[in-house]
């Protein structure tokens, strides 16, 4: 394959070095899913561009919801400083927040973490139970942003999943809260949410869906959109499939949590019927066991279990194409861009992000029906050259649009937008022009 073009890297600011201070409920290894690694991925790459990164996250939160034992804490994360929060009361201090809106517990060293801190940039995450809303205000005269990893702006759950059954197309919030046994946010009928968001600089969507369901379900404030990046490839080539197959028969892989939302349940009967190739299932969640039921006696269906990262790339490479078959609003679809990444085409559910993905870079084929998803196997099992041409499509779209190069500078230039409205000319001499998109 001939090399991609490498989008422009910032490089190390020519002013000084700006201070960005992350704030975000969970952090790896205090985590569960993929928009901590997206935060980790983003305070990573600004360090490497010179920046000083410091992330703050809610070890009480973690632990409440873990039910596990504690992992071991770290202070310093690849030159991030880390700080995790820890009230004394365990469960009570996310509680709190959950219940009011408001850092109740830690709101003090919040304000003092970020007087004394002389940050820049405080950009704010998912903040449900570090902070709630309560937290924007906080932020004094640093530049502030806000990104929306889930539907939480607009969804007391984050993810527009009503009932714990089926996508929210009408909300019905206070019985859903209690559907999913979650205390009910008075807050949010208070208006709190509206007044607090309105101190933040930027609004960051995930993707232009995000954005648009966003405006649908009544946020006004305008929103940037700025997607989730993988690090920039390894060697200009595509990666290739080489070395021995983890699968002794041709399959197709699935990658991610094991969750009714995720929509495994609708693609495992397809392969009662479709004998050509197996279904190798990487990952591990609440809804293995229905899912393991589901395949029962089906021995072209194979559970992995969860993939350490250094596996995870050579079950990406050997398959005909990884299934994404979500039927839930998600707001990007990370394992879409990893599959590029690795040299596969997709096939996605033709549900929320997924189609500007798969449309914009021409890496893959999306689904509606069973028999369009089936069909979708089909050409790219037996079109060894149509398959090749979305592997090549799909690498060269992650280049291009998802690999670090081409999405820090679009962050900073967000950055160096709010900071211009602001009058904040030292990020602007730190951030010039000519270093962001």
């Amino acid at each position: 394959m001939a090399a991609s073009r490498m989008p422009k890297m910032t490089g190390t600011p020519r002013g000084r070095p700006l201070r960005f201070c992350m704030f975000t409920t969970f952090y790896p290894p205090y985590s569960f899913g993929g928009d901590a690694i997206g935060i980790q991925r983003l305070s990573h790459a600004l360090v490497r561009h010179g920046h000083h990164v410091t992330v703050v996250h809610d070890v009480d939160a973690y632990n409440a919801l873990h039910g596990g034992p504690e992992p071991q804490s770290i202070s310093h994360d690849e030159g991030v400083e880390v700080i995790g929060l820890r009230s004394g009361v365990g469960i009570l201090s996310p509680l709190l927040t959950q219940q009011t809106g408001h850092p109740v517990l830690n709101g003090r060293r919040i304000a003092s973490l970020l007087r004394n801190g002389n940050y820049d940039i405080v950009n704010y995450h998912n903040v449900s139970l570090v902070g709630g809303p309560g937290l924007f205000r906080l932020g004094g005269d640093a530049v502030t942003l806000y990104m929306a990893h889930e539907h939480w702006l607009i969804c007391p759950m984050h993810v527009l999943w009503r009932h714990g059954r089926e996508r929210c197309e009408k909300p019905e919030c206070f019985r859903c809260t209690l559907h999913y046994r979650r205390p009910p946010q008075l807050w949010r009928e208070t208006g709190l949410l509206e007044r607090e968001i309105a101190r933040v600089d930027a609004v960051i969507a995930m993707s232009e869906f995000s954005r648009d369901m966003h405006r649908q379900r009544g946020f006004t404030r305008d929103m940037e959109v700025l997607p989730y990046f993988l690090p920039d490839p390894e060697s200009a080539g595509m990666p290739e499939a080489v070395g021995p197959s983890p699968h002794v028969r041709p399959y197709f892989f699935f990658a991610g949590r094991l969750e009714r939302i995720k929509g495994l349940q609708d693609v495992i009967p397809v392969f009662a019927h479709y004998r050509g190739a197996d279904l190798v299932i990487a990952g591990d969640g609440e809804f293995s066991a229905e899912l393991k039921a589901q395949a029962a006696g089906m021995a072209n269906v194979r559970f992995v279990g969860r993939l350490s990262p250094d596996d995870l790339p050579r079950y990406y490479r050997h398959a005909i194409a990884i299934v994404v078959p979500s039927v839930c609003y998600e707001t990007f679809g990370i394992v879409l861009i990893e599959a590029f990444r690795q040299g596969t085409p997709v096939i996605a559910r033709r549900l929320g992000p997924f189609p500007e993905i798969v449309e914009g870079s021409g890496g893959g084929e999306l689904f509606h029906t069973t028999e369009e998803l089936v069909s979708a196997m089909q050409r790219l099992q037996e079109d060894p050259a149509h398959r090749a041409r979305l592997a090549r499509a799909g690498f060269r779209g992650y280049v291009e649009r998802w690999s670090e190069s081409a999405v820090i500078p679009q962050y900073l230039g967000i950055v160096r937008r709010a900071a211009a409205r602001r009058g904040q000319h030292a990020i602007l001499e730190a951030l010039p022009e000519s270093e962001v998109a």
